[in-house]
């Protein structure tokens, strides 16, 4: 099947006053159509980056030095700003994971919802404020009326995120990237919300890039999952192939450090030591070693995704070796 969205050999570098960093280090993913496809990984991996490399939003330090991001044929990459406004919030729509600093505050939210559908969807204003006041039911706002007429400042973290949705999703975009989409969400909603991407999904053949710190918001709803650390994938698979048969002692330490309701009360959560290493330019080697409980001097040496079995890659010499096997 044709990809929606390939994305291959992507480097992005960001400049500061100590010097330049690469965030993320040529990494090469695909977005078939009617898919949802799950990023996961602790804060600092380069999740977020990778979304807004293809949507054209990088901060003005930050810069694409390599890849290609082929949508529809395109390369995304390729295109001025004007042309991205063409496909930004019609084709392409991201959900931003901080909703206070996406939403302008000098305008009501039914300004900022209009805006948006006048221009991709319906240019009748009355029309376009009937399409925002139905969204914002859909999320579970409970006066679309009267939030339509509100401010940004007026709401919740939680009810700022729902708008925020409604907006990604208001004009049916092929594309959806949800940037930790059910931030401050309570879990009633966050089923909400899920079901009404998943019904689009279905309906539209919408596909999805689903980034999220919960690993069983993604096992419930994503098709595929990517494990990212320190700016590279390290683990790629189906979704039920990844959480039953792990690859990588990463992708086994974030599953090891999630509660299951059918735990025993008197188990111990596990926790990574260290944290994700803020400048892994110089690292040659595998860049989860220092954490890892199963590092050898072999990991000294560059990892590389092989395919351990079919559709299932990880980056570690030591499933490789079939050394971690069970």
């Amino acid at each position: 099947m044709d990809s929606l969205l390939d994305v291959s050999d992507l480097q992005v570098r960001f400049r500061s006053d100590f010097g330049d960093r690469i965030v993320t280090d040529h990494i090469s993913f695909h977005v078939a159509p009617g898919e949802i496809l799950g990023i996961a990984g602790e804060s600092g991996s380069g999740k977020s980056v990778t979304s807004l490399s293809v949507m054209g939003l990088l901060p003005k330090n930050g810069s694409v030095i390599s890849g290609k991001a082929m949508f529809d044929g395109k390369d995304l990459f390729a295109m001025s700003d004007k042309e991205l406004d063409q496909i930004r919030g019609k084709d392409i729509c991201m959900i931003y994971q901080d909703a206070l600093a996406s939403l302008d505050p000098v305008f009501t939210i039914g300004s900022q919802m209009s805006e948006a559908i006048r221009h991709h969807v319906e240019p009748d204003r009355k029309k376009a404020k009937q399409i925002a006041l139905e969204w914002l039911d859909k999320v579970g706002i409970p006066d679309p009326a009267d939030a339509y007429r509100s401010y940004p400042y007026e709401f919740s973290g939680g009810m700022r995120q729902r708008v925020m949705i409604a907006m990604g999703l208001s004009c049916h975009p092929r594309l959806l990237i949800a940037d930790e989409p059910t931030t401050a969400l309570d879990v009633t909603i966050q089923a909400q919300i899920m079901k009404i991407i998943r019904d689009l999904r279905s309906k539209l053949g919408m596909s999805v890039i689903l980034i999220s710190h919960d690993l069983g918001l993604i096992a419930q709803n994503a098709d595929r999952v990517m494990v990212m650390y320190a700016g590279q994938f390290v683990e790629i698979a189906d979704v039920r192939e990844l959480y039953h048969h792990p690859q990588h002692p990463y992708t086994r330490a974030l599953l090891a450090s999630v509660p299951d309701i059918h735990d025993q009360q008197d188990r111990q959560l596990y926790s990574i030591p260290g944290s994700v290493p803020q400048d892994y330019t110089s690292m040659t080697g595998c860049r989860f070693a220092s954490r890892c409980a199963f590092a050898t001097e072999a990991c000294k040496a560059k990892q590389s995704l092989f395919e351990k079995t079919p559709g299932h890659w990880a980056a570690c010499i030591r499933s490789q070796r079939g050394e971690l096997d069970e």
